[in-house]
């Protein structure tokens, strides 16, 4: 299957499409955690225990959502929609853990301004910092 290197603009889409599911799984895993704290919880002001296992599993379940999905068949439902994968440097699948680095390297693109995700307008393979970290690429399958 023919592949070319993805822009930055078919990654913004998907990334606008992935927050679709995300935002389901973050409802469940919060009324989870709600229903763990037994529905006693001020949200006005919560306590840091709920705050703390509220972020941990968000956390969680984004990961999990990226590192199984790059790990089993390079797409997101959102890749899917844009024919975006996630391939490693050879262009086969990437292993879990390298998949679970590139998910945390992109935490920290992000949490850089975006510029992680930025550097592949400047990149000539188009890689972010998580890909060149993870040793893997984005690639756009051609129809």
């Amino acid at each position: 299957m023919p592949t070319t290197n993805a822009p930055l603009w078919p990654r913004l889409a998907a990334a606008i499409y992935d927050l679709f599911p995300l935002i389901a799984l973050w409802m469940l895993g919060a009324g989870l955690v709600l229903l763990a704290f037994r529905g006693r919880v001020d949200l006005a002001h919560p306590p840091f225990a709920y705050q703390a296992v509220l972020r941990a599993t968000l956390l969680l379940l984004s990961a999990l959502y990226f590192v199984l999905s790059w790990s089993r068949g390079g797409q997101t439902i959102g890749m899917r929609a844009w024919r975006l994968r996630v391939v490693d440097a050879g262009g086969g699948a990437l292993a879990w853990p390298r998949a679970l680095l590139r998910f945390v390297l992109a935490l920290v693109s992000l949490s850089a301004l975006g510029l992680g995700f930025l550097w592949c307008l400047a990149d000539r393979e188009r890689r972010g910092w998580h890909d060149l970290g993870a040793r893997s690429r984005m690639v756009r399958l051609d129809r």
